[in-house]
């Protein structure tokens, strides 16, 4: 394929992944149909298809643009190389900014519902996405214990803790439709700061 064509196809990938994107955020990923990403975008229904397949095709393609934002937000921190405490003030505040984003808690909302009927669709979602974060959050751990910092519990057992705290309010938010109110930046850092406390990683 030729340099221009490939770089129009990218153009076009991209702007049918931005109007597939908010039309299922406004519309549902149900209620939505190729035609109207199409009339949204531009471009043609032959070209979606070429593209992405079918519908479940260009949701997976919507989907990978987020579910890995954790994962990477963790290895970026992590890099730093910031003793344990500010490390994870970084790595939650971060997480609750990419987890509470209202376009990620929508996309959340479709994977639940796509999730309730395809078990594949469910175990690849959690493979790319939360799996990875929690394996990055292990090797952190685990890199700090073999650094000889000491802590109070398992590395692995810790890391996943610390996760499960941030994924709560991900979830709530997702399943409530924001009923409960997110928490504070101040009620987050006193979170961190008592499993901080707890895991013996306080300064």
């Amino acid at each position: 394929m030729e340099k221009p064509q490939r770089e129009r196809l990218d153009k076009r990938r991209e702007a049918f992944l931005q109007a597939a994107r908010k039309l299922f955020t406004e519309k549902g990923y149900e209620h939505t149909s190729l035609a109207e990403v199409v009339e949204r975008a531009g471009g043609s229904l032959a070209t979606l298809y070429k593209l992405f397949g079918n519908k479940e095709g260009l949701l997976d393609a919507v989907l990978s643009q987020s579910r890995d934002l954790g994962h990477s937000a963790i290895l970026d921190i992590a890099v730093l190389q910031h003793p344990p405490a500010e490390t994870l003030h970084r790595i939650g505040t971060e997480l609750t900014r990419i987890y509470l984003d209202p376009a990620n808690l929508s996309l959340v909302r479709i994977v639940i519902g796509r999730s309730i009927s395809n078990l594949d669709f469910a175990r690849e979602f959690f493979d790319h996405s939360q799996m990875k974060s929690k394996l990055a959050l292990r090797l952190l751990f685990g890199r700090w214990k073999d650094a000889g910092i000491a802590m109070n519990g398992d590395p692995e057992m810790l890391a996943d803790l610390f996760l499960s705290l941030l994924v709560f309010d991900f979830q709530i938010q997702a399943i409530s439709h924001g009923v409960l109110a997110p928490p504070t930046a101040q009620q987050l850092r006193d979170r961190t700061d008592f499993f901080l406390r707890g895991a013996g990683l306080s300064d």
